[in-house]
């Protein structure tokens, strides 16, 4: 674990140079934009050299490093309010957004994986192939936009639009949630979906398996004691290579449900040229993706426990 700290520490390093790198390559000036169009090149001058962006650019990520380094991650350039304060008020809505959707993608792809390996060949694995590819081509904000028009006006069981804390009642919470994340979860649990089946189909063709079958264990506990462990290891790392993946897609599903998350406020940032918020929505996006990896690293640990993870 100490080593996988030094390379979570290492990555976020190189992600915050080439994070600052990129956003001062978006097009357009935040000056300019600040200062307005009909700005003299005067004011214009003036409001770069107040925002510090007249500075050599090694000079100006050091600076930022340092902050980040103490917790500070600027100012923002639209309302002068804190990047902290912005991204503490927009993270908890993805972050449940994307832990609903990952518990969506989980109860899809374990036991379609399961039942089309114990199907190989037959009708049901080519089922379950067929629906996972038609998911893959399935438009995140179509499918949204579907299942808004299906459970939320045809049949008004959810909320189509908006976002309410936890703390307003778990009830309410989860029925905003629920369109969202089945949104986001379908696509994710595509892959998963593929690997615990192929993983699955070798293990149970090894012969420890055809052992304690031929000792006479019920198929169940040949399945679910021995051999989903050893087939769960592929199925855990695409489970947390998903974690990036659904923080991508959380821009889409979003916009589509109205939701005020990292995806909205990644769109409105680009628009507005706010680099300070920009530079801490990617880092803080950054850290939650190392994060996941890190607790897939403690689950192999835990699934091959007599071996080096």
């Amino acid at each position: 674990m100490a080593k996988r700290l030094a390379g979570a520490a290492v990555v976020l390093a190189l992600v915050s140079v080439i994070t600052f790198g990129l956003a001062l390559l978006v097009p357009g000036d935040p000056a300019i934009h600040l200062a307005g169009e009909h700005a003299t090149r005067e004011e214009i001058a003036a409001v770069r050299a107040e925002l510090g962006l007249d500075r050599p650019m090694a000079v100006r990520y050091l600076e930022w490093a340092a902050a980040v380094l103490r917790g500070d991650l600027g100012t923002s350039l639209y309302n002068s309010q804190p990047v902290t304060q912005i991204l503490a008020e927009r993270l908890p809505v993805t972050l449940s957004l994307a832990l609903a959707a990952m518990a969506v993608a989980v109860a899809i792809s374990l036991p379609l994986g399961v039942l089309a390996a114990l199907r190989q060949g037959g009708l049901l694995d080519r089922v379950i192939s067929s629906g996972t590819a038609l998911a893959v081509a399935t438009p995140s904000f179509w499918l949204g936009l579907m299942l808004i028009l299906a459970f939320a006006i045809t049949f008004p069981f959810f909320p189509a639009t908006g976002y309410r804390p936890l703390g307003d009642g778990i009830a309410a919470y989860a029925a905003h949630l629920a369109l969202p994340a089945l949104t986001l979860g379908v696509a994710a649990a595509v892959e998963p979906t593929r690997q615990l089946r192929a993983a699955l189909a070798d293990v149970l063709d090894t012969d420890y398996i055809r052992t304690a079958r031929a000792k006479g264990l019920l198929p169940s506990a040949v399945v679910g004691r021995h051999a989903i462990r050893n087939a769960a290891v592929p199925y855990v790392t695409v489970i947390g290579l998903e974690t990036g993946q659904l923080l991508g897609g959380a821009v889409v599903v979003e916009a589509v449900f109205g939701l005020p998350g990292l995806g909205t406020l990644a769109e409105s940032t680009v628009t507005r040229q706010d680099l300070p918020v920009l530079q801490g929505l990617v880092l803080v996006s950054t850290v939650v993706v190392v994060a996941a990896n890190l607790a897939v690293d403690l689950a192999y640990r835990w699934l091959t426990p007599g071996e080096v993870a």
